[in-house]
């Protein structure tokens, strides 16, 4: 369970889990399904903001894989996150949450610049908070984006939401005898080459005290247990 002090919360969302069932986009039942699972926490004491990936739409590490340059295939990807997180707002509002969208990119018109002066103001106001656009910044992921925002509006936990509830020693999509692990260190991951997140990302957690929750977002009421400390997760923290 995370501390009461401030209930703050940062989720981490891949674009691959809007897919749905999809090969690709943003699927409209899974949108709304996760919204409404964001909407029952925000309803209670805790505050929560979001980092939202682009991996549905286009991910920069594969554009610079197939020769694109990878400043721009990386800025493409900031794109995809924007559509996302506009995306992901509309199905809170809807739901009767309010939400803002704050990108690390300026698109005027489309959302807000991100400042953490503002991102405090629309997080005391009692907004879901969404950050789109990662860091702004070309060869950083989302997941030190989210790392990086949850400590500037000082989050108790970054949230990490997947497809499976936890951490594998490998991936149990294609190896039955992989091992959960319920507790690891941020040195385990990084001396283990767990991939669950990228080096920069848990290093930075590691070096600010931030502790990483890594859930699976597939069940109903998934969210809300793994903030709760019930359920089946895999915390990350210093030993």
């Amino acid at each position: 369970m995370i501390p009461r002090k401030n209930r703050r919360v940062l989720l981490k969302l891949s674009g691959e889990v809007l897919m749905g069932k999809q090969g690709y986009g943003i699927d409209a039942k899974t949108i709304k399904r996760i919204a409404g699972e964001i909407c029952k926490v925000s309803q209670s004491s805790i505050r929560i903001s979001i980092v939202i990936g682009g991996g549905n739409i286009f991910r920069g590490l594969a554009g610079a894989a197939s020769g694109m340059n990878r400043v721009v295939a990386d800025h493409m990807g900031m794109l995809a996150t924007m559509m996302n997180a506009m995306a992901l707002r509309e199905a809170l509002l809807a739901q009767g949450t309010k939400a803002s969208v704050l990108s690390a990119l300026a698109v005027e018109g489309m959302c807000e610049r991100y400042s953490n002066r503002r991102a405090l103001e629309c997080f005391e106001s009692g907004d879901v908070v969404i950050f789109s656009a990662g860091t702004g910044n070309p060869f950083f992921t989302t997941d030190t984006a989210a790392v990086l925002r949850g400590i500037e509006i000082g989050c108790d936990v970054v949230m990490k939401a997947t497809k499976v509830d936890g951490i594998y020693s490998t991936d149990p999509a294609t190896d039955p005898s992989a091992k959960r692990y319920d507790r690891l260190s941020y040195d385990d991951i990084l001396t283990r080459k767990l991939d669950v997140m990228d080096a920069t990302a848990i290093a930075l957690a590691r070096d600010n005290a931030m502790p990483i929750v890594v859930f699976s977002i597939q069940r109903s009421g998934a969210l809300k247990e793994a903030i709760e400390g019930r359920g089946q997760f895999t915390t990350v923290v210093n030993e």
